[in-house]
Order: C-alpha cells, then sequence, then structure tokens
C-alpha cells in the first residue's frame, strides 16, 4: 500500500509543491507548525533513512540546503529547524522518509524541543564508537 507521501508525489492527492526531480519532491505541509513549513521527501518509498538506496540519500544530501536557503529567502524567517524521524518510538507518523523544514521565528513559531541530555561514560563511549564505526 502507498503511503500519502507517494499519492501525494504520483498526483493523486494535490499538494503545493516547491520543488521536484527525478528523486526527491518538496511540498508545503498542510499542517504547519509555522509558515513555511516544507517536507522533502525521496520518491523512493521507504519508512526509515537506514533503508534508502545511496542514490536517494545523495540526492536528499544535495537538495535539502538548497530548499531551506528557498525557506529562508521566501519567508524573511531568520532560523529554522529540519526535523526528520525513524520508527514510531521516534514519532514518525507517515512510514515514508521525510524531512520537515520547520522555519523558526522571534515570536516563538516553530518547533519546539525540551532537550534533556545526559553524560557519556568516557568507555563506554570508546566502545560504542568502535562499535558502530567497524559497522559502516
Amino acid at each position: 500500500m502507498s503511503s500519502i507521501f507517494t499519492r501525494i508525489i504520483r498526483g493523486e492527492i494535490p499538494c503545493h509543491k516547491v520543488y521536484e526531480d527525478a528523486f526527491v519532491f518538496a511540498f508545503l505541509d498542510i499542517s504547519p507548525l509555522s509558515r513555511g513549513h516544507t517536507l522533502v521527501v525521496p520518491k523512493e518509498e521507504k519508512a526509515q533513512v537506514d533503508q534508502l538506496s545511496d542514490e536517494a540519500a545523495a540526492a536528499i544530501g544535495r537538495v535539502l540546503p538548497r530548499i531551506c536557503r528557498a525557506v529562508l529567502q521566501a519567508t524573511g524567517a531568520p532560523a529554522y529547524n529540519i526535523l526528520q524521524n525513524n520508527g514510531s518510538l521516534a514519532h514518525q507518523a507517515v512510514f515514508h522518509v521525510h524531512f520537515h523544514i520547520i522555519p523558526k521565528y522571534s515570536d516563538g513559531a516553530g518547533l519546539g524541543i525540551a532537550w534533556q541530555p545526559s553524560s557519556l561514560d568516557r568507555e563506554e563511549g570508546a566502545r560504542l564508537a568502535q562499535q558502530i564505526a567497524a559497522m559502516t
């Protein structure tokens, strides 16, 4: 079954498109957190970033900065967040990879974040970094 984003890409559901190429489609979010909230979606239908092909991931990487610049210029926003969630525990609601570009304004409109950092044990950090590096 196709995700809502695949249906948007196919033109089955209308959207306010801002960008399209062979690999990427971008459009305004219909439930924006702020003016200019844009979704950047690979045309490849995968649920999480780790499942994307190298081609689709590279295409997102190439156009994401360009779309960010366009959103900032069009909205006049002084700042923005890029949000990308993978899996329901990480608050993903549509299981098709997508990046949110969320303009942040001086009046507070935009993404709110409650950051709760902890500390990294030096020895555990060394072990974990070595494990991750061995798998890349």
